[in-house]
Order: C-alpha cells, then structure tokens, then sequence
C-alpha cells in the first residue's frame, strides 16, 4: 500500500468491515435466496466508499485495486470458457454418458461403498461439478443404498466425498480455475500438486469404505434403476469405449505440459469430430458448444405425461429391458445430469468471479487484506503455520460467508503476498485454497453447498458430515504432510539449505 494515497486502516475498521460484509453476502444468500453477486457488489461499494472518504484514497486508485484484481483471473477466465465448450462437445458426442455408463458396471453389493466413491468421482471428473453429480446420480444411489438396508447418511457421506474429489481434481470445475487464478499460477499445475494431499486422503477414504461396506455385504442388490440409467443413455448417445479417448488425450497432454488451453482445445476438436461421425451436423455441434448439449430422449420421456407415452417413446428409441416407470425416473435424472455446458453456461461462473475479484481488489487496495494478515500471521513462523493459517481462514470464510468462491478468493488475495515473500511456490497456496475452500463448505448446513447437498439426498448436512470423509481429512492430511515437509514447494532457488 502506496503511504502517499491514503492513511492505512486501524485492525479494528478492517475487521468490522469485514464482518459486516460477511453479514451483508450471508443474508442475501442464505435468507433471501438471490445469488451472491448483487451482494458481493454491494460489499465492494461499501468498501470503496470508506476507502474514499474514511482513508483518503482518491478514486483512481481505487478503481485501479479493481482492475489489478480481475487482470489476474483473465486466464482462468479463458480456460472457463473453454470449459464450456468441453462439456457441451463431450455430451453430445457421447464422452461423458460413456463414462458414467461403464461406471454404473462396477457396482455390487460387496463392493457398494467403493463403487459409489468410485462413480461419483468419476462423473465430477467428467462433469466437473459436484452439485450436478450428487444432484442425479447421487440420488439413484441413494435408492439403490436404502435397498440395501445402508444408514441414509453413510451413503449420502460417501457420495459427497467421490463428488467433490472429482469437482476438485477436475480441469472442468470453476473452482479448480478459480484457486490457481487467485494464488497465481497455471492449472494444470495447480491439478499436479493437489495429487500430494488429495490422492493419499482419497486412498485412505477408500480405505475405509471398503471396511465400512463390510457390514452391508450381505444385502441384495437392485440393479433395475441402473439398468434404467444405462438403457436410457443407449438410446440417446453413442456409448463405446472412443469416448475415453477425448478425456485421455487432455491428461496425456497435461502430462506433457502442453498449456490448458491448447491441451482443452484438443479434446474439444476430437470431440466434434465424433459428433460429426455419428451424424450431428455443423449447426448442432456448433449449437452445443455455444448453448450446451440440450437432452433429446432422455429429455422427452421426462416430460411424458403418462406411462402410454413414455413406452411410445422407448419404442422410437429401441429402448428395451426396463418398464416405462423406471425410464421415465431415469429420464427425468439423466436429462437434468446431462443438459449443460456450452460458452453460455459459464457466464455466470464468471459474472461472479468478477464481483468477488473486484472486492477482493479494492480490499487489498486499501489495506484492509494487509492489515489482517498481519494480524493472523502474527507469530506464524513456520511453512506448517503458512497452510494452516490458509486452511483456517478458507473454513470461517466458509463459515461466515456461506459460498466457497469467496472462501478461495478472500484467502487467496489475503495470503499471496505471503507466500511469495516466504519463498513458497504459488501452487501451494492454490492447493491449499481448494484443501479447505472446496471442500468444507458443503459441511457447513448455511453454506450454499451444505444446504444444496442437504436439499437433493434428504439427510441434514450435521448427519452426513461424520461420513463426508473426504472433506474433513483432506485438510488434515495436508497439515501433517507439510509439516513432515513432504510435498512442500519452493520458487526456484528459495528452497531453505539442508543442515
């Protein structure tokens, strides 16, 4: 903060500012329902108004806080855009239904447990959204959990850590953009160093699902609903074994350290030309990735009104095996999973990105950010004290302001300047934004998260929580980790010497 603009702000207004404005975005989105944009710009004038005329700071450079503050998401702005046009091509042309179709295959009773971690994660992965995932076929789960005599919230515990390991590891999420964009570096990046805590946690989950799922060994298992699924989705798209092919070109190039933007475009293009295999023409596949892939079968048995329609239906579609009933539970999931994507769809991703990068800006313009952190790294010495501080503060941004994009971008502009001074890379402190920002907000009954998950499987947030073990034991591991100095990342030539 430039001394000459303005006077710096007491702890004491920093931190009644910021409690105001936590209230301010939590009563708008917890109790009024809206969205949190509208209050987060509300917050930001707030601020920018006691920056101007409390502390002195002339409008400029104010204004200038913001546009620093959105310039260092542009990247992430462009891989969300880019995102858009991967799920729309990769519906359309079958990717992700056949992923979910041979996922669907390796459920049994012995193995309940583990074949839901394994399937949710599966379809975040290829979805990258969470909410999507335990929203559709989350729910046909915890059917099929309840038949087998499984506790409501074991089940929905379970589905929430495979949804949101793969929400969190995929290129596809906003989130997953967002942490690397705020902490500043790349993606792909970002995604490699998470695997030094989230690939152990999610050994140690499966770990214990498997013991878990010893206890319902014995129930019997009622693969009418999945049967359903899978026919359904047969009759819609073109299942086969190419549409691992799209997914598996992205990773071998961000292996091999190929940019995302040209690695997402790759995927995007042999996705097209699938789509155009199969008989799509220019129009359409240009109308899904511009305005997402938009259910057809799927999307008019959920809007039959009667079993005679439904069974017309199948009839067109040579869907066989399964009774009109259960296509038309599995339509109307499958039609809200699977109609999304397209540029359009991530409009409000950035919309929101922007309002919070805007306020995070002027915040850390004014010295707000400076004057807080200061105060919590007080006495922090430690690179265990570092993540554990980020950790903390992702948590009661959680808390507090019930949505985990502010629980990354409050952080992340908070801390950057810290990690940099410490010598500390930037992907540890986009990996430690999303260790805590993602995944404890859906464990907080306010929080947006906590309360959709609550709403789709029917158990309260409270009850699931001790079996959502994928996200409380993520940022535990990523503490004893760093503190064991194991996955721990320097800049180039700041690593501290070796007695």
């Amino acid at each position: 903060m430039n001394a000459s603009e303005g006077r710096r702000p007491s702890f004491m207004e920093a931190a009644v500012l910021l409690i105001i404005c936590a209230g301010l975005i939590s009563y708008g989105v917890l109790k009024l329902g809206a969205d949190a944009h509208i209050p987060i710009i509300l917050s930001a004038v707030l601020v920018s108004l006691w920056g101007a005329f409390v502390l002195k700071f002339p409008w400029q450079s104010i204004e200038e806080g913001i546009i620093q503050g959105i310039t260092m998401a542009l990247q992430a702005i462009l891989i969300l855009m880019m995102v858009g046009l991967v799920i729309g091509s990769w519906i359309q042309s079958g990717v992700v239904p056949s992923l979910i179709y041979y996922g669907l295959d390796i459920l049994s009773p012995k193995i309940f447990l583990l074949a839901t971690l394994v399937i949710c994660a599966v379809v975040a992965l290829a979805t990258g959204t969470s909410w999507g995932t335990s929203g559709t076929v989350g729910i046909a789960l915890m059917g099929v959990g309840a038949g087998l005599g499984i506790p409501a919230p074991v089940t929905a515990g379970i589905i929430i850590s495979g949804a949101y390991f793969g929400d969190k590891m995929s290129p596809l999420s906003d989130t997953t953009n967002l942490a690397p964009a705020v902490a500043g570096t790349d993606l792909f990046t970002h995604i490699r160093a998470m695997i030094w805590t989230t690939g152990p946690t999610f050994l140690i989950v499966a770990a214990i699902t498997i013991f878990l799922g010893n206890k319902y060994s014995g129930g019997t298992l009622d693969i009418s609903k999945i049967q359903a699924i899978q026919a359904v989705m047969a009759g819609e798209f073109h299942i086969s074994l190419m549409g691992l092919v799209p997914p598996l070109i992205v990773i071998g190039l961000a292996v091999a350290k190929i940019p995302a933007l040209p690695g997402l475009f790759a995927g995007i293009l042999f996705a097209c030309g699938m789509s155009l295999f199969q008989g799509f023409g220019f129009g359409d596949v240009i109308g899904a990735l511009h305005y997402g892939y938009e259910a057809t079968v799927s999307g008019q048995i959920a809007a039959a009104e009667t079993i005679d329609a439904v069974s017309q239906l199948m009839a067109q579609g040579s869907i066989t095996g399964v009774s009109p009933e259960l296509a038309k539970d599995a339509g109307v999931m499958l039609s809200d999973l699977l109609t999304r994507g397209g540029l359009d769809s991530m409009m409000w991703t950035i919309s929101l990105i922007l309002s919070a990068l805007s306020f995070g800006g002027i915040m850390e313009r004014c010295g707000f950010l400076e004057v807080l952190l200061q105060t919590i790294l007080k006495g922090v010495k430690s690179v265990g004290g570092m993540v554990t501080s980020v950790l903390a503060s992702c948590f009661i941004c959680n808390l507090f302001l019930g949505d985990q994009y502010l629980s990354i971008v409050m952080p992340g502009r908070m801390f950057k300047n810290a990690f940099e001074e410490k010598g500390l890379h930037a992907k540890m402190l986009s990996r430690t934004l999303e260790d805590a920002g993602t995944l404890t907000s859906v464990l907080i009954p306010w929080n947006t998260c906590g309360a959709y998950n609550a709403s789709v499987l029917g158990v309260p947030t409270l009850e699931y929580l001790p079996y959502a073990f994928m996200n409380y034991l993520n940022p535990i591991v990523a503490i004893v980790m760093t503190y064991l100095n194991i996955g721990v990342f320097w800049q180039e030539g700041k690593e501290p010497k070796k007695a």
